[in-house]
């Protein structure tokens, strides 16, 4: 299937490696132009040279802090007219919420909630006058199921989530779509040192959390970054524009949920 965004340009944030990587890498496959960031300017680069050789797109790599204005101003600048926005961050590590002072409180909702929505006013208003404007917002599977230690990341994901339901009714008439992607457990840096940390605290192996993180799952597997950008791919191509304002469960059914 042809998605239908061959010469348009795409702003995947953190996306130097895991599921932002991902979402590049299709996005680039379907012939979009891709501006791909991250913090770490030789990793950047790395994996801005083997999306382009994987799928002859043109890749530009922006190192840069997304969570800052001028990080952001800077990618904006690079991105020029913004086709479509990809938006990622890292949530904030693990704790227990009675350990969270206000610093700790405003940092996750600047990373998860605040830094988004500003990266959505700057680029929707161009969307809206080229009627075409696809945003995807990769937040977590705990907005639906949330995990215990991980309470400032799914409340501030969830606040991004109210936040932009009334918004993608707004422009929807204009052919602008906002969705959200809600990965589980994927194979992925992050993963990995979660069950790292979980194995020292009970004295096993990272080994053993991952096999038991699997057998929980319905799929008995962790996901892919492929197939997690192949989706966001399709949320993000011409044949998506009737679905808007949604949430994408992508757990391998881990959710015990009906809806």
């Amino acid at each position: 299937m042809d998605l239908g965004i061959t010469g348009k340009t795409a702003l995947v944030c953190a996306s130097s490696r895991g599921l932002g990587r991902g979402c590049a890498t299709a996005l680039a496959r379907e012939g979009a132009r891709v501006v791909i960031n991250g913090r770490d300017a030789a990793r950047l680069d790395q994996t801005a040279r083997e999306i382009r050789e994987a799928t002859g797109a043109e890749v530009i790599a922006i190192a840069a802090d997304v969570g800052t204005a001028e990080g952001r101003a800077a990618l904006l600048d690079a991105a020029g007219a913004v086709d479509i926005l990809v938006n990622n961050n890292g949530g904030p590590p693990p704790a227990d919420f009675r350990a969270l002072g206000r610093d700790d409180l405003i940092a996750g909702l600047e990373a998860n909630m605040l830094t988004p929505i500003a990266l959505v006013q700057a680029v929707i208003d161009g969307m809206v006058e080229r009627r075409f404007g696809r945003i995807v917002n990769i937040t977590s599977a705990s907005v639906k199921m949330p995990l215990p230690g991980l309470d400032l990341s799914s409340g501030a994901r969830i606040g991004l989530t109210g936040f932009l339901a009334g918004v993608a009714r707004q422009v929807a008439v204009s052919n602008v779509t906002i969705n959200n992607l809600l990965p589980g457990s994927f194979d992925t840096d992050r993963i990995t040192a979660l069950d790292a940390r979980l194995a020292a605290n009970a004295g096993s192996t990272a080994e053993a959390m991952r096999e038991k993180r699997e057998g929980a799952i319905p799929a008995r597997r962790l996901g892919t970054p492929e197939e997690f950008g192949a989706a966001c791919a399709f949320l993000c191509s011409a044949q998506a524009g009737y679905i808007t304002g949604q949430s994408l469960l992508l757990d391998g059914g881990a959710f015990p949920g009906v809806m």
